[in-house]
């Protein structure tokens, strides 16, 4: 079987990527569990001497992975460009630290020694989207690899030589042979590998749908799985906030991407006493975002990632407008083969898309609200948990009203973002887990207590 990768700008098709057979899954299997021995064996400091080169393939292959990204999935050539430096700088702090990370902690007891290791499971199998195709397998890779454990990667559909660039960068930094593999299968040749006893635990980024498919999956083989799924950020705009500062955080926090974000802002929740001015400025500088070309640097909004995610985002818009939203900008697809314009709807109302769905891709919702208070209970009234942002000159304020956030992480003055440095992960229907930090580290180990009387 053969899948065609169209390019979202184009409509061209420009690669054909064949499904493997079960002789090749298999192999895949047999080889991460042949590896993992020696691999979890190594010391840190070896694992680690291999993660900074593979940070270094990565940036010495920048320019043709960008285009890889930019012709598979649309991806702006800038915001490409910044992906693969994030990788590859990731690389190289889990190479740093992982000996504080994963060093021994003792525990005083009456024993003679008590202590806490953490110590590799086997193989991770992952399960990653097409909308940071680097990104998102580098945030559990790196280190999942640190730890000692090996991996296999089903990457999206539409995203299959960027798979294959990843696999690339890995082998000329000198990771072993069945220490990372890439797997071109399908959901049911995935169903497959997750029962197989040869795999350890399970990690998904992707929709709520294939998060419960997978969870299921994976729990009736009594499997650990991490879940990072969707999201509907609260952007909280308090009657004191500074308009310059948040209008242009509003732009980059939602469009970014074209939208296509977990984390993107996606709900702009805003005081009646500063909303018809935030309101004004945003739908100005939203509206000076050109589409075209994603390799043209005068391009600033990428295309979607297929027309038929376009075809979806226009259903939801044209059914928010059906039941009393206003548009304001955009709420047309573009010219081009899968573009959406940069779009915002006023008016959001519960019972709406707008108001109850994930809007993934550049697609604004407009809430306007009483007060504070009134805030954060529009903020709150979601099924989704993964961010949210908090805007306002009184920075105690802000993180007054973050902490009445109810998900993974809330910003005060700064957009959501991924940071190695902090854990990321969900509440709710956003998922369950952590990535990143030393709790993303812990995930996919053996948290194991030692005990000497």
């Amino acid at each position: 079987m053969m899948t065609e990768v169209p390019n979202p700008a184009t409509g061209q098709v420009e690669h054909r990527q064949a499904l493997m057979g079960a002789n090749a899954v298999e192999a895949a299997l047999h080889a991460a569990q042949a590896a993992f021995p020696e691999w979890a064996q190594r010391s840190l400091d070896a694992r680690g001497a291999v993660l900074r080169n593979v940070g270094a393939a990565l940036r010495a292959r920048r320019d043709a992975i960008q285009q890889v990204m930019t012709a598979e999935m649309g991806k702006l050539k800038k915001e490409a460009l910044a992906e693969i430096d994030k990788c590859a700088d990731a690389c190289d702090f889990y190479a740093e630290n992982a000996s504080k990370y994963l060093q021994h902690e003792p525990i005083k007891t009456e024993a003679q020694s008590s202590y806490v290791r953490y110590e590799p499971i086997g193989c991770v199998f992952a399960v990653m989207p097409w909308n940071f195709p680097i990104w998102q397998v580098f945030r559990f890779l790196a280190p999942t690899l640190m730890v000692g454990n090996t991996v296999l990667l089903k990457h999206a559909s539409n995203v299959p030589r960027c798979a294959d660039a990843i696999a690339d960068a890995l082998r000329e930094g000198g990771v072993p042979e069945g220490v990372f593999g890439v797997l071109h299968i399908d959901n049911d040749q995935a169903a497959e590998v997750i029962k197989d006893p040869r795999v350890a635990a399970i990690t998904l980024t992707g929709s709520e749908r294939a998060g419960k498919s997978i969870a299921a999956t994976a729990g009736s083989v009594l499997k650990k799985c991490v879940m990072e799924l969707g999201g509907s950020d609260a952007f909280v705009v308090l009657d004191d906030a500074d308009l310059d500062k948040t209008v242009a955080a509003a732009v980059k926090g939602r469009f970014d991407n074209a939208g296509q974000t977990c984390i993107a802002a996606k709900r702009f929740i805003v005081v009646d006493a500063i909303a018809d001015a935030f309101v004004q400025r945003f739908v100005e500088a939203a509206g000076k975002l050109k589409t075209g070309d994603p390799n043209d640097a005068a391009t600033t909004l990428a295309p979607m990632a297929r027309q038929d995610l376009r075809d979806e985002l226009h259903h939801q818009v044209a059914s928010s407008v059906a039941n009393g939203a206003t548009v304001l900008l955009g709420g047309k697809p573009g010219e081009g083969h899968a573009e959406y314009p940069a779009t915002i709807l006023d008016g959001v109302q519960p019972g709406m898309p707008a108001y109850e769905e994930e809007l993934f891709g550049p697609v604004a919702s407009i809430l306007r609200v009483r007060d504070e208070t009134d805030a954060v209970r529009v903020a709150n009234d979601t099924s989704f948990g993964l961010g949210g942002s908090v805007w306002t000159a009184d920075a105690q304020r802000g993180e007054r009203v973050a902490q009445q956030l109810q998900c993974g992480a809330a910003f005060v003055n700064a957009i959501v973002k991924s940071d190695v440095r902090l854990p990321f992960g969900g509440s709710k229907r956003s998922g369950y887990g952590r990535e990143l930090a030393n709790h993303g580290m812990h995930e996919f180990t053996n948290i194991k207590t030692i005990y000497v009387a």
